[in-house]
């Protein structure tokens, strides 16, 4: 059976007529409110698109995350610094931000398969490089190589996730999708962190090229090819489409958004390993114990959060994100030694409390943008996330200090700073809540 939605759309270059069919994989908005109390029944492939995505999504944040609990080895084995460590981060971090921008003119014209397998190959050849880099110097410039494919996968996959699902089933579907950072919080983050204790930093990056392999037969293979949006598009060139998007007004302040919500997770994460280790006195060797508690705990809760996104309303359940994480972000970066019980609870409600504010967001910045843009304005915000990700990083570098025995320093001021951008950012979505459904009416 097709199912068929034709909406008007209004942009200020004046009325578009789209005809969307969800099995071209287009999908016109529609307005939660009405709705709320419907459940929406996915495909048996929509099923199998969710599982192929949440394992892709699974690869990629393992590869950006696994720095983090491998902080405290690579900083005594490669005899780095914290700045020079949180510059490894924001490399990968700037050089996304760049080929996202570059790559944002043609993400409307080609098949987001075919997209999707190119960075993809990329992606897995940079991780490689990572797994064989010999020196600080060598890493630096393969986590830049990995930055430059891996960083525009998460832009494709969000434009499918919008190109497939309606906007009453992306709260759930967004949640499926983040559960791949818990994901690899239970099954990856352990096991690098015990791969690397036992055979060296580098065979976490082997592992993690050895399962995108997988992943990339698997979608190669099974995947259709997603080219609705194709019917959809002009033939403008491909600067004056990026020209285009990011200069229309409601994309410009979804862009400021996306910016400020990244702060907190690129300014803690990069710490966090050396934070539990040298700060709260848990034993290295309990890191995997600690990141797989935390990480069942959020792969439970994600997809509850999008259930309840879709049915009590994002921005609702993103005011309830937000009140949780700078409550346990002001405790959590206040911390002195901690038993490891209470670490883990902390740890725990504070993720609980970041998914809650990531969910909602994504799904209601997947309703700005028109069809035959999408691909370019979530290239565009990819990048955004990415450069003022690395910015934050490079900032929490530059605050944070290490004292004796690897203790860190001042690290309660980037709780602080962490909780003045996540209290902008209560205001800044409610603005995207209303273009949402101003845009909707």
């Amino acid at each position: 059976m097709v199912k068929k939605n034709i909406h008007l759309s209004l942009e200020p270059s004046g009325a578009e007529l789209e005809l969307c069919c969800i099995e071209n994989s287009v999908t016109a908005a529609v307005d939660e409110g009405t709705i709320r109390g419907m459940k929406y029944q996915f495909s048996r492939y929509q099923i199998f698109v969710v599982g192929i995505l949440v394992f892709l999504q699974f690869t990629i944040i393992l590869d950006f995350m696994i720095l983090s609990p491998l902080g405290a080895v690579l900083m005594k084995t490669l005899s780095v610094t914290p700045s020079q460590f949180s510059l490894v981060v924001s490399a990968y971090a700037f050089s996304a931000g760049a080929s996202g921008l570059l790559a944002a003119g043609f993400a409307d014209k080609f098949d987001r398969k075919k997209l999707l397998m190119f960075f993809y190959t990329g992606f897995i050849i940079g991780t490689l490089l990572c797994g064989l880099a010999p020196t600080y110097e060598f890493l630096l410039a393969a986590r830049m190589f990995t930055g430059i494919f891996g960083g525009v996968i998460g832009s494709i996959v969000f434009a499918i996730t919008t190109d497939l699902f309606p906007l009453e089933a992306r709260g759930r579907v967004m949640g499926f999708v983040q559960t791949s950072f818990a994901a690899s919080q239970i099954l990856g983050i352990p096991a690098g962190l015990y791969l690397a204790n036992n055979w060296g930093w580098h065979s976490p990056f082997i592992l993690i090229v050895i399962v995108s392999l997988l992943a990339g037969v698997v979608i190669l293979w099974k995947l259709k090819p997603i080219d609705g949006h194709l019917k959809l598009r002009t033939d403008r060139h491909a600067f004056h489409h990026l020209i285009d998007v990011i200069t229309k007004k409601r994309y410009l302040q979804a862009f400021a958004t996306v910016a400020l919500l990244s702060t907190g997770g690129f300014m803690l994460m990069p710490f966090g390993s050396a934070f539990s280790v040298h700060n709260l006195g848990i034993d290295i060797n309990d890191l995997p114990t600690l990141y797989m508690i935390t990480g069942l705990f959020s792969i439970i809760t994600g997809p509850i959060v999008g259930r309840a996104a879709d049915h009590f309303g994002k921005y609702r359940v993103f005011v309830f994100g937000t009140a949780i994480s700078i409550t346990m972000v002001l405790i959590y970066t206040n911390l002195g030694v901690t038993p490891f019980l209470w670490a883990v609870v902390v740890n725990a409600v504070m993720f609980v409390g970041i998914s809650s504010r990531m969910i909602p967001s994504q799904a209601l910045m997947s309703a700005i943008p028109s069809p035959v843009n999408r691909g370019a304005f979530m290239s565009v915000s990819s990048s955004v996330q990415q450069i003022s990700g690395g910015v934050a990083s490079v900032i929490a570098g530059l605050l944070v200090e290490e004292g004796v025995g690897g203790h860190l320093e001042h690290f309660p001021s980037l709780g602080y700073v962490v909780v003045g951008a996540s209290l902008v950012t209560v205001t800044m979505m409610y603005q995207i809540h209303r273009l949402v459904h101003e845009k909707l009416d």
